[in-house]
């Protein structure tokens, strides 16, 4: 009976609390679906409060913690004053990318302080993101890796502050994946019910995967899954290969944010027994292109851990991993977003790896916009 009560009263809590993420809109790409062959819908997880899907995993995570202590607290004899004082954790992030600015704005949108503790290697940019989340939010640097940051905060920092203190994992985490899986949701009602031939989406930690994978599951779906992931960070598509959770000795890409070096075993488990799912990997230099032709073609300006997903719509790769496709097959792309991304480090990457354009034009998408915007290039180079 007792738990009964605790677990409904911590349900009513969650309702108290807002939501830190959104509901995303889904739009259908005309100039994607042009170059891919099928009709492209854009899942636009770019729109979140952290600038990526984050905010669904993480922010479901930290409401939780918030609801489960809120209502702990109110099954003990406590006066208000001490009630309002015990109520609201102090969160914890060892990220300094994606993860991290989700937990900040997570934070903010509950009012709960937030530390976020993220190696030195951090840029001054995301440092900047991250502080400017919120005024309860505080950034701390240390260690030379993600790793060392991590156990800085699990060996150093949370025990100064065992009462309050709540570790936000980044990706695997039960309640991340719940969060996740709201995103499968809502395209059920986006899609009026009908299920979408494939949906694309990167794989880093694996989070994001096996909350689409449960929220597939969730409304009966059965659409083929295809987990992007790029050379140098394929820690999903290796441990496939090997048939055991495979830990890379370092992360090469490009796409930092996919740099996880070992897949979360949850995920590891659907891929491997799931036939709808496909585990692909492209290059750095397909991934920079996704991120730029997204740009010309929908003014969107996104990491390469998206754009490698974007990728697979350019060039006749849907049509190669998905020969079954028809003009009026629908695929949704999860334009999973990301922050670490500026107009310089989009030029950059495009002098970096903009020989892959030449592959692009000769292609029969030539009336697409990014395509046309290729040519124009070349022909004024020439």
């Amino acid at each position: 009976m007792g738990s009964t009560h605790t677990t409904a009263t911590a349900a009513a809590e969650a309702e108290a609390y807002p939501k830190p993420w959104v509901e995303t809109p889904l739009i259908e790409s005309r100039a994607l679906s042009k170059a891919a062959g099928c009709r492209i819908f854009l899942k636009l997880e770019n729109l979140q409060p952290s600038g990526s899907f984050k905010s669904r995993g993480i922010g479901n995570k930290m409401l939780s913690c918030l609801s489960s202590s809120s209502a702990m607290n109110k099954t003990h004899d406590q006066n208000p004053q001490d009630q309002k004082k015990n109520s609201k954790p102090h969160f914890y992030s060892s990220s300094g990318g994606n993860a991290g600015l989700a937990c900040a704005t997570s934070a903010t949108a509950l009012q709960c302080p937030c530390t976020v503790i993220v190696p030195t290697s951090t840029s001054a940019y995301m440092i900047a993101k991250i502080r400017t989340a919120g005024p309860s939010v505080a950034v701390i640097q240390h260690g030379d890796s993600w790793q060392e940051a991590d156990n800085f905060l699990r060996e150093e920092v949370l025990p100064r502050d065992a009462e309050r203190g709540v570790y936000v994992p980044p990706f695997d985490d039960a309640e991340v994946w719940k969060g996740h899986a709201t995103l499968v949701q809502e395209l059920q009602a986006q899609l009026s019910g009908v299920p979408p031939e494939a949906i694309v989406c990167s794989v880093g930690g694996g989070g994001l995967f096996a909350g689409i994978m449960m929220g597939l599951d969730q409304v009966g779906w059965s659409s083929k899954v295809l987990a992007m992931e790029t050379e140098g960070a394929e820690s999903l598509n290796l441990s496939l290969q090997r048939g055991e959770l495979v830990t890379l000795d370092r992360i090469t890409s490009v796409a930092t944010t996919l740099g996880a070096k070992k897949v979360c075993g949850k995920a590891f488990e659907m891929a491997r027994s799931r036939d709808s799912v496909q585990s692909i990997v492209l290059s750095d230099a397909e991934a920079a292109m996704g991120c730029w032709r997204l740009a010309d073609d929908e003014r969107m300006l996104v990491e390469p851990a998206c754009g490698v997903s974007v990728a697979v719509c350019y060039d006749g790769r849907l049509r190669k991993l998905l020969p079954g496709l028809k003009r009026e097959s629908k695929v949704v792309i999860v334009v999973c977003g990301g922050s670490n991304i500026t107009l310089d480090m989009l030029v950059g990457y495009r002098e970096t790896y903009g020989g892959i354009e030449k592959e692009t034009i000769t292609t029969d998408d030539r009336d697409v916009p990014s395509t046309v915007a290729v040519q124009d290039a070349m022909d004024g180079q020439s």
